[in-house]
């Protein structure tokens, strides 16, 4: 069995065909899947979906990419968490790649949410683009591993891998690692503790070899597990099994 640790099955592209995704889910032995939130206008979409339906789990957060969108509190967040399907804080984390200029109000959300899974004890999904000795910098200040969590859709160096796992971070790849010119990321799957590892899919984007320029879904995590079993000369079905359990693990809240 698979877990997708990191989907939107809420948007567009998948909402209006969510038999199908669940069907090709259950194709594709993939049990479980966790639906996140960016906005938390559209956090009550996110928590229907989840209540719903018994292998969809949610999360509650503000992406750092939406600049101009209802700014969170930490009473906000740790209330909204607040829910037996709500198993993590996040997609919060730092993004220098798509934004510039003062960035300090991205800094500063970013440790609201530290905050609000260190008072709710509930781990943190955490994204990270261009910005990775701010986000480990901002993790260590605000003790983020007093919550623990998750780099979700990895893309950084093994150093910066081995110093998240250092804090209690578990490191979750997407299908870029499935791409041609990743070849220092499936280094990265190669080298970390398999213990540590999540896998995901990021959809409806980014969807891996061999479905690459198509709208993905987590039916397709499974080939994110595959590459790295290849690269790591293990049968994928012990991938999917640690990876599944590491899953369960961390997101205690969620059940099997």
């Amino acid at each position: 069995m698979y877990v997708d640790s990191h989907c939107h099955i809420n948007f567009p592209e998948l909402a209006e065909k969510l038999p199908e995704v669940f069907g090709r889910m259950a194709e594709n032995q993939v049990s479980h899947a966790l639906c996140i939130g960016v906005e938390l206008e559209k956090f009550p979409d996110i928590r229907a979906l989840a209540e719903a339906h018994p292998n969809v789990y949610a999360s509650v957060g503000v992406h750092p990419d939406h600049e101009h969108c209802a700014e969170p509190t930490v009473d906000e967040l740790v209330a909204l968490a607040d829910h037996p399907k709500v198993v993590a804080i996040g997609e919060t984390g730092l993004d220098y790649f798509r934004l510039t200029g003062d960035l300090e109000w991205q800094r500063e959300r970013f440790r609201t949410h530290i905050r609000a899974a260190r008072a709710c004890g509930k781990p943190l999904v955490i994204h990270t683009r261009a910005a990775a000795d701010d986000t480990l910098r901002i993790m260590r200040e605000e003790r983020a591993d007093e919550a623990g969590g998750v780099m979700h859709c990895f893309t950084e160096s093994l150093e910066v891998a081995e110093a998240a796992i250092d804090l209690g971070f578990y490191i979750s790849f997407s299908g870029i690692v499935t791409f041609k010119n990743a070849a220092s990321l499936r280094e990265v799957a190669a080298a970390i503790p398999l213990e540590r590892m999540l896998i995901e899919t990021d959809s409806p984007y980014l969807a891996p070899v061999p479905h690459r320029g198509r709208t993905n879904e987590p039916g397709y995590v499974k080939h994110v597990a595959e590459e790295i079993a290849r690269v790591r000369g293990l049968p994928v079905e012990a991938v999917g099994e640690a990876t599944t359990a590491n899953f369960f693990r961390l997101f205690a809240a969620a059940r099997a």
